[in-house]
């Protein structure tokens, strides 16, 4: 008997290459045997509905298609189910950090065919009071930025858009008081922002944490202290080049839990999308979700 596949997408994403690509994409999937039906997405929070139905309707497979921002509110109507499918991904959006960090491919010809080969590896699932993200949650002042793109400029100029609208901001930035306790420690300090990373491909940065692991069991956490303009911008170049571990500025550290909390208002940003406001508890769900990767393990992000 073939299996049953949900493929929720959104519309708009990426130009819109996936409301083209559809016909091509089921027919592929159809031929593969997965008999596949659609769910296009109307609006934000609708993915995570729908992808909360196909796993009450006992579909064998869930697929994602569409930006990070598709992927995460799937993923969180994925999250509290008892059964959960294993969760294929089409990146057909604007930003695809996460299907970056499993080295899931851009093309879609590619992306499709893995899904088939039905290979899948266990992943860890990041937790924040009832959300659930996959890559990074963060906080502070220069993490606002992102939700702050309006998504038509993103598509437009992509990731462009975020630095832009960094650039504009930086002058203003200003520390928050935050207070962090892990395990038996604590931090309490003013803090430019922090990143609680659970993959190691985050917004561009490839090397931002190259300790984490999508399967660890860890969530691997950045505190920026506060600094100023010149130090923020030096310690950035640092970071893309992967030489900002052992800058005074940065507390860096891994765990399994952590509980943030500030006196003043902090929004929380989860895979990109806005997550609500401190406090909050980050924990770490291991091997949470099954995702299907490239069975050789090399696949290359194109």
């Amino acid at each position: 008997m073939a299996k049953r596949a949900r493929l929720i997408y959104n519309p708009t994403s990426g130009r819109e290459e996936m409301k083209r690509r559809l016909p091509e994409i089921l027919q592929r999937l159809e031929r593969g045997g997965l008999e596949t039906s659609t769910h296009a997405t109307i609006g934000e929070g609708d993915a995570a509905i729908a992808a909360a139905e196909a796993v009450e309707r006992g579909f064998d497979v869930v697929i994602a298609a569409g930006g990070d921002g598709t992927l995460y509110e799937v993923i969180n109507g994925m999250a509290e189910k008892p059964n959960r499918p294993p969760l294929g991904i089409l990146p057909l959006g604007t930003t695809n950090d996460f299907a970056r960090a499993l080295g899931i491919p851009k093309n879609w010809e590619f992306a499709v065919d893995l899904i088939l080969q039905q290979h899948t590896r266990n992943i860890d699932v990041g937790r924040v009071n009832k959300r659930y993200f996959i890559n990074i949650a963060g906080g502070g002042s220069m993490t606002e930025l992102t939700y702050e793109v309006p998504s038509k400029l993103k598509t437009v100029i992509g990731q462009l858009a975020y630095y832009m609208k960094g650039l504009e901001k930086l002058p203003r930035l200003r520390p928050t008081e935050l207070i962090f306790r892990w395990e038996d420690q604590i931090v309490h300090e003013e803090v430019m922002m922090f990143l609680i990373c659970n993959s190691n491909s985050v917004g561009g940065f490839e090397k931002l944490a190259p300790e984490a692991s999508l399967s660890d069991g860890l969530l691997d956490v950045f505190i920026l202290r506060k600094c100023n303009l010149a130090e923020f911008i030096r310690i950035v170049s640092a970071a893309l080049r992967g030489e900002h571990m052992n800058d005074p500025h940065l507390i860096y550290f891994q765990t399994q839990s952590i509980q943030v909390t500030s006196p003043d208002y902090v929004q929380l940003n989860l895979d990109g999308e806005f997550g609500g406001t401190l406090p909050c508890t980050i924990s770490v769900l291991p091997d949470h979700l099954q995702i299907f990767v490239d069975e050789s393990g090399n696949s290359t992000y194109k």
